[in-house]
C-alpha cells in the first residue's frame, strides 16, 4: 500500500483543510494510505506583530516546503491566499480545490454595522487589504492588529478588546463556528484577497506519480479564476504587505476580473476591471494590474 504524507500547519483550520484533502484522496484512491505531518511555522509562532512586519505570508509555507524537500512529506496543503504568487521552480501547485465562500465577514457582539460604530471604535484585523477597504468606508474607525487562530481572534471580540472583527467566511464555515451577528462584506465596497476561500495542494515539481494522484482533486474553474487573480498579484509584486484585492468569476468561458489597490489609510482607492476568454486568464490579470499602475498605483506602492 502506498503512503502519502501531507505536511500541514497545526491550527484547527489548517488541520481541517488537510484532513479534507486527505479524505478526498482516500475516496479517489481506496488503496492509498494518507498520513498527516503537522508542523509549526514562524507565521504561527510570532503573533505579536503583523505578517507584514515579520516577512509576509510566505512564513506559513517555509517549514512545510522544507519538509517536502527533506523527504519528510510528499505534499503540503495551504490556503491559497497564503501562497506567494511568484512561481517556484522547486514546487508545483498540483490541485486547486473548488472555491468555498470567498467573502469577508464583519462580526460584532451586537449586530452593529460598520457605519453604526462610534469614531475610534476598534476593529481587529491583520490584513492591510481589509484595513484599507474598511477605512475607505468608515474613516473614523481604529484598526488594530489581531492575529492568531480563529478562536483566539473571536475571544478578543467577546472580551471587549475589540468592537468588531473581519474574518474570512470560509474559515468560520469550515470550523462550523456559528456567530449570531455576522454581516457579509461584498462588492462593490469590499473585494476579497486573491485566492481567498481556495485550498491548494503543493508538491515537488515533476513528481509524476504524485501529480497523478492529485489530478482528480483539481477544479478547472478554480484553477482558471485563480490564474487571473494571482496574475494581478504577481504583476504588482504583491503579498500581504500590499492592500490589494482581486476577484475573478468565470461564466460561459468568459472571465470577469475586478481588482483594487488602496492606500493603507483608505484615502486613495484605485479600481480596475477587465473581461476576456478563460484561456487568457494570465494576460487578463496582467492587463488589470497595468490599469491599476496607470491610475497611480506606483505612487501607492512606493509608500508601502
Amino acid at each position: 500500500m502506498k503512503t502519502l504524507r501531507i505536511a500541514t500547519r497545526k491550527s484547527k483550520l489548517a488541520l481541517w483543510q488537510t484532513e479534507h484533502v486527505a479524505q478526498r484522496l482516500r475516496d479517489r484512491h481506496p488503496g492509498l494510505d494518507v498520513e498527516l505531518v503537522p508542523l509549526s511555522t514562524r507565521g504561527d509562532e510570532v503573533l505579536d506583530r503583523s505578517l507584514a512586519e515579520i516577512g509576509g505570508k510566505g512564513l506559513f509555507l517555509k517549514e512545510l516546503e522544507r519538509a517536502i524537500i527533506d523527504g519528510e512529506a510528499d505534499i503540503a496543503v495551504h490556503s491559497l491566499k497564503d501562497v506567494p504568487a511568484e512561481p517556484s521552480d522547486q514546487f508545483e501547485l498540483a490541485a486547486f480545490l473548488p472555491r468555498a465562500d470567498w467573502r469577508d465577514w464583519w462580526i460584532t457582539r451586537d449586530g452593529s454595522l460598520p457605519e453604526d460604530l462610534a469614531p475610534g471604535s476598534r476593529v481587529g484585523t491583520a490584513s492591510l487589504r481589509r484595513q484599507s477597504q474598511l477605512l475607505a468606508r468608515c474613516p473614523g474607525l481604529e484598526v488594530v492588529t489581531v492575529r492568531g487562530n480563529v478562536q483566539t481572534r473571536l475571544a478578543k471580540l467577546d472580551s471587549g478588546e475589540v468592537d468588531a472583527l473581519i474574518l474570512a467566511a470560509a474559515g468560520l464555515q469550515r470550523l462550523e463556528i456559528d456567530r449570531e451577528h455576522v454581516l457579509a462584506l461584498e462588492p462593490p465596497s469590499f473585494l476579497p484577497s486573491a485566492g481567498q476561500g481556495v485550498i491548494v495542494v503543493q508538491c515537488r515539481a515533476g513528481e509524476s506519480e504524485t501529480l497523478a494522484l492529485l489530478e482528480p482533486l483539481d477544479c478547472e474553474i478554480t484553477r482558471t479564476t485563480m490564474r487571473a487573480e494571482r496574475a494581478v498579484v504577481a504583476a504588482l509584486g504583491g503579498d500581504c504587505r500590499m492592500p490589494l484585492a482581486a476577484h475573478a468569476r468565470l461564466r460561459d468561458d468568459r472571465l470577469r476580473l475586478d481588482a483594487r489597490l488602496a492606500s493603507p489609510d483608505g484615502r486613495e482607492v484605485l479600481d480596475a476591471s477587465g473581461e476576456g476568454a478563460a484561456s487568457e486568464a494570465d494576460s487578463l490579470g496582467k492587463n488589470v494590474a497595468q490599469s491599476l499602475l496607470d491610475q497611480g498605483g506606483t505612487r501607492i506602492l512606493s509608500q508601502i
